[in-house]
């Protein structure tokens, strides 16, 4: 059965006022329980964990300074939303979500999280959004439990990880892969592992051209035994933080492709969901409910 971390918080830690970009994670189970893509079975209530598996990412101080929100106004204004409580709760049990679900990918090939790839995280800040890296301490969970051995993150939101990029600069077990924007957020951009950058308009064939030559020489060169995929559907045409040309379509046949090619070659994924800002809500959520009908196709 496909499981998938999903928390009422996800959707309400901010003021009135403030809450557009979040309704998409209320919005999204909804829809595919209403389609019946999935059921009340599907989807698991992730918590707030043992601080362990943050603290093998991120620093003791910053993680103090969120749970205590006493971060520096300056450093609290990078991450663009009000900070409060219920802000870093939310990030904590989103990482919760990700790390279990990377152990229920283990066991059934593929797993997700309605919310995460909050990949500007930094080991020490945070930035646009992200407090904590969720896929990133997954991974490093994963590596010290001893449950992978090398680890490949596949981030195709439409920004580039910097924060992913950073954390693992000098790990050879996490290879950091990004296709995204070449002038988009962020402007000064970190080195992954290999980087790929688009230009803006860039269509949905010359895309998939790029991913499907990639990809699968990427996973025969590094030998990953775990994928971590970030589906950020900011790659829209019509995505108000996006520069590149894609459509709906062509989004899910990005989807198709990465989730068959670890289907195809064994290797468990773990899917966090990342961005998505079209000014239609109804768009934004049929771009990622694509991701959930394809894994469920795929796999199940």
């Amino acid at each position: 059965m496909l499981k998938i971390a999903y928390h009422p918080i996800y959707a309400h830690p901010l003021p009135k006022g403030h809450r557009f970009p979040m309704i998409k994670y209320d919005l999204l189970p909804q829809q595919l329980k209403h389609e019946g893509t999935c059921i009340e079975e599907n989807f698991f209530l992730p918590k707030i964990p043992d601080a362990a598996p943050i603290l093998a990412i991120h620093t003791q101080e910053y993680y103090d300074e969120l749970i205590h929100v006493s971060l520096a106004p300056k450093a609290a204004r990078k991450i663009g939303f009000p900070l409060s409580k219920a802000l870093v709760d939310r990030e904590v049990i989103i990482t919760d979500g990700t790390i279990t679900a990377s152990k229920y990918a283990l066991e059934n090939g593929i797993a997700m999280n309605i919310a995460g790839g909050t990949h500007h995280a930094y080991t020490d800040h945070g930035e646009a959004f992200c407090l904590l890296n969720d896929q990133a301490i997954g991974a490093r969970y994963l590596l010290q439990q001893n449950l992978a051995k090398k680890i490949l993150i596949v981030d195709l939101d439409v920004h580039q990880g910097n924060g992913t990029a950073e954390i693992f600069k000098n790990d050879p077990l996490v290879f950091t892969f990004s296709i995204h924007g070449a002038n988009n957020y962020p402007f000064k951009k970190e080195k992954s592992d290999l980087d790929i950058e688009l230009a803006d308009n860039t269509e949905d064939n010359k895309y998939l051209e790029i991913l499907k030559t990639t990809l699968p020489k990427l996973i025969k060169n590094q030998k990953p035994d775990f994928i971590y995929y970030l589906s950020g559907v900011d790659i829209l045409a019509t995505d108000k933080l996006g520069k590149l040309g894609c459509s709906i379509q062509g989004c899910a046949q990005r989807d198709l492709f990465v989730l068959e090619t670890c289907k195809d070659l064994e290797i468990p994924v773990m899917c966090s969901m990342g961005g998505g800002y079209s000014p239609d809500i109804k768009t934004i959520v049929e771009a990622h409910a694509n991701t959930f009908r394809i894994a469920q196709d795929i796999y199940f």
